[in-house]
């Protein structure tokens, strides 16, 4: 399967004071740093190959995961450097770690959706990029996506419309060129880039079904223990 970049550079100010001295992808989930039930996720779902952007307390992330031996994968690492990139801006430095064709997963971000049927999609659609939505309905934050009959018609996260019930998952699949308009220095965001595609035309719609969990906020950790917790139960 397709390599993934884990977007885990930035500063997670709504977890201070928590991350103040901690990277939010090593932040404790029912026992373990959130990282090790991400990746033990992306192991199952089939990858092997994983780049971590990383920036803000960087190298602890490297130090925990490491080469990602512990956990079946090959793990290297791509850093922003003094100054934060913005999301696009470190896939745009990540690029010869990743080659012509790979997923995108935020840091925070817990997805437990078919993974393979993703890239399928992504294939089948002959597309330069994919964006995974889910029909959210304002329910685990605010929709922001027009999806209807397989196709995206509408994308945007500050102007939001009523025909937006669904919401951009969190995971995307991309070609490098994509990436050919993000500038070498300065930030620079991934919804940029997704709305660049939309307007151009070169943006595929996969719609998945299973909820997405975060651990962007308070609320959203809560979340994921109960479901990760749940879900151990159910495996005994």
């Amino acid at each position: 399967m397709l390599p993934v970049a884990i977007l885990a550079g930035g500063l997670a100010t709504r977890l201070r004071p928590v991350t103040e001295t901690i990277p939010k992808s090593l932040v404790e989930i029912n026992g373990a740093p959130f990282l090790a039930h991400q990746l033990r996720l992306l192991h199952r779902s089939g990858i092997r190959r994983v780049v971590m952007c990383i920036g803000f307390l960087g190298e602890a992330v490297q130090e925990y995961a490491g080469t990602g031996s512990a956990f079946g994968l090959e793990i290297r690492y791509s850093v922003d450097g003094p100054a934060l990139r913005g999301t696009a801006g470190a896939i745009a430095n990540a690029l010869p770690l990743l080659g012509d064709e790979f997923f995108v997963l935020y840091g925070d971000s817990y997805l437990p959706c078919d993974y393979a049927a993703v890239e399928h999609a992504f294939r089948e659609s002959r597309k330069t990029a994919l964006m995974t939505v889910f029909d959210n309905r304002d329910r685990w934050d605010a929709s922001n996506v027009e999806f209807d009959r397989g196709r995206i018609l509408d994308y945007s996260k500050t102007r939001r419309t009523a025909r937006m019930r669904h919401i951009d998952y969190g995971l995307g699949v991309f070609h490098a060129s994509a990436f050919d308009s993000v500038p070498e220095t300065g930030p620079y965001d991934l919804a940029a880039v997704y709305s660049a595609l939309l307007a151009g035309e070169r943006l595929a719609g996969f719609e998945v079904k299973e909820r997405f969990y975060e651990t962007g906020s308070f609320q959203g950790i809560e979340d994921l223990q109960a479901y990760l917790a749940n879900r151990e139960a159910a495996a005994k």
